[in-house]
């Protein structure tokens, strides 16, 4: 039973169509309700079991109420996919603070809040007497920026600079209780992501890559599809996954 945050668009969703397939019963959670019924319908018609939650992971007690519901109607929870986040880029001088908040709010906060509240049930799907597989997954989505910090992206750089640092910390705790901690880092996808930028940024990043062959969602997705389908012994720690031709 898998939990997928951010699945009403890109990665989310491309990740919870590719679990369904799997046969992994899916609680795919974001705040656009309707996106979220649309494709929990489609995955209903393909013979998969979806479940769409309306949740605003910064919000503590909504992530926890999430987890809660996905193990109380799918039964447990084996893996969680921490795939919410906002990208806004732009010289820090010139930025309102207000976007520095809502990535700190989105991509630190609510991926730990989650983490927090899924680790008891995913230390459970891995150890418990109810265990299947003998280890359970929680992947972390960063980005390329977690590991080469550039102009015009700072506080974007230190969000998912922190997301690695959170994640390799967590990792080392759990471990040995054979709960896999994976970071997955995306170079340019072609998502929602930059879409949500101010338009002289939103330009800026649409001519950086115009002339590239970028990602599609489903790239990301098949590579957190091999992170968690490895054998129990092992454990792939950390992906980065670029553009063929992106060099940073």
């Amino acid at each position: 039973m898998a939990l997928v945050t951010g699945a009403s668009s890109g990665i989310g969703e491309a990740t919870a169509r590719m679990l369904a397939r799997e046969g992994a019963s899916v609680a795919m959670a974001a705040r656009r309700a309707d996106r979220l019924e649309a494709l929990g319908g489609e995955i209903a018609d393909a013979g998969g079991t979806a479940l769409p939650i309306e949740v605003d992971v910064t919000q503590r007690e909504q992530a926890e109420a999430a987890v809660a519901r996905t193990v109380e109607e799918l039964g447990r929870l084996d893996v969680l996919v921490n795939n919410a986040g906002v990208m806004l880029l732009g010289p820090m001088l010139e930025a309102p603070v207000e976007e520095w908040e809502q990535m700190l709010e989105v991509n630190l906060r609510g991926l730990m809040y989650m983490s927090k509240a899924a680790i008891p049930h995913l230390l459970e799907a891995a150890d418990g007497e109810r265990s299947l597989r003998g280890v359970a997954d929680l992947v972390n989505i960063s980005s390329v920026a977690g590991r080469i910090a550039r102009s015009g992206s700072g506080v974007y750089n230190a969000t998912k600079f922190g997301v690695g640092a959170f994640s390799e910390a967590l990792r080392q705790e759990v471990t040995r209780r054979h709960l896999r901690v994976s970071l997955v880092e995306p170079g340019a996808v072609a998502t929602e992501l930059q879409g949500h930028n101010r338009p002289e940024v939103k330009e800026s990043i649409e001519k950086r890559f115009e002339d590239m062959e970028i990602l599609q969602a489903e790239d990301i997705a098949d590579a957190i599809g091999y992170v968690v389908t490895r054998p129990r012994h092992v454990a792939v720690n950390e992906i980065l996954v670029r553009p063929t031709e992106q060099e940073q």
